[in-house]
């Protein structure tokens, strides 16, 4: 699908709420309903179509407590209970993965929660079954740093040379989460069990979205290598790609504010957040990733 055969498809939506475009790539606001409306059955098909021509949805000024907001991202599929229980905040919502910079006594630690979230990454890609689409929640937010970034891989891979196209048609990549995680938070690195539940995985490096029928890149941090390449030279293409797909041009970086939420789709984006002063400052985020299904 090109750019304008994209914008005819959105102009001809009946959509019952707002949408405002949030970057020329990706992204929109929804405005005109409340959160209790936009998971109505009636309302959820219109809600779930602007996700799929946008890729990313945000929604402002909304109250989510954690029930709330498993609720939610129930609608979108079944909530992945992460590897990690580290980050399970929630004795009764494991499905929520809380990303805090706060001490017991709610002070700044000086430490950031997850290093790995720094990097282009898509969410559960070291999964056999990858991650659909994740909500992001806002709580707490820092005046300086801590956006989250977000790229469009569709059009990273419309606009890839053919010659690179050429190169990686019917490869697959090898994600492994126990080497992104050991690269990026070493101090902290899976647990035997944990590892054990987390098998590195193939995934095609350009996948079909299941629903759009549209090509993406499917590629970011914790892809390690090329299947059936030599491991030096496949981590060396992965990192070539990795920055030929995010060109500033095609990456919309959000300013959060609190009381947002954002779902984004996970099978045709990558996402980072930017860094901030862990010391000094407070970030508080709440997530949850829906489950997928395996990329083809």
């Amino acid at each position: 699908m090109t750019h304008a055969q994209l914008k005819t498809q959105r102009a001809a939506r009946d959509w019952p709420f707002k949408v405002k475009p949030l970057h020329p790539a990706l992204g929109c606001e929804i405005s005109g309903i409340t959160l209790d409306e936009a998971v109505s059955p009636a309302m959820f098909a219109k809600v779930y179509e602007a996700f799929l021509d946008y890729e990313l949805i945000l929604f402002r000024d909304v109250d989510l407590p954690p029930a709330t907001q498993v609720a939610f991202a129930c609608n979108f599929g079944e909530v992945q209970i992460h590897v990690l229980s580290q980050y399970h905040g929630y004795k009764d919502h494991p499905e929520i993965y809380l990303l805090s910079n706060l001490d017991k006594d709610g002070n700044p630690s000086g430490k950031h929660p997850d290093r790995g979230t720094l990097y282009w990454h898509t969410d559960g890609s070291w999964k056999e079954c990858t991650g659909q689409a994740t909500m992001m929640y806002s709580e707490i937010v820092p005046n300086v740093g801590g956006e989250t970034e977000f790229a469009d891989m569709y059009s990273a891979y419309d606009l890839l040379p053919a010659a690179m196209k050429a190169r990686i048609e019917g490869r697959r990549a090898i994600h492994n989460f126990d080497f992104s995680r050991t690269r990026r938070h070493g101090e902290d690195p899976l647990t035997a069990e944990q590892k054990a539940k987390v098998p590195p995985v193939a995934h095609p490096v350009v996948r079909t979205h299941p629903q759009t029928g549209r090509k993406a890149i499917f590629l970011g941090d914790h892809a390690e290598t090329l299947e059936g390449m030599d491991y030096d030279e496949g981590r060396a293409l992965i990192e070539e790609i990795n920055l030929m797909i995010t060109p500033p041009a095609r990456v919309y970086s959000h300013k959060w504010a609190p009381h947002q939420c954002i779902v984004w789709d996970n099978r045709c984006t990558l996402h980072r957040a930017t860094g901030f002063d862990e010391a000094r400052l407070k970030r508080v985020m709440r997530r949850c990733t829906i489950v997928g299904d395996r990329p083809f």
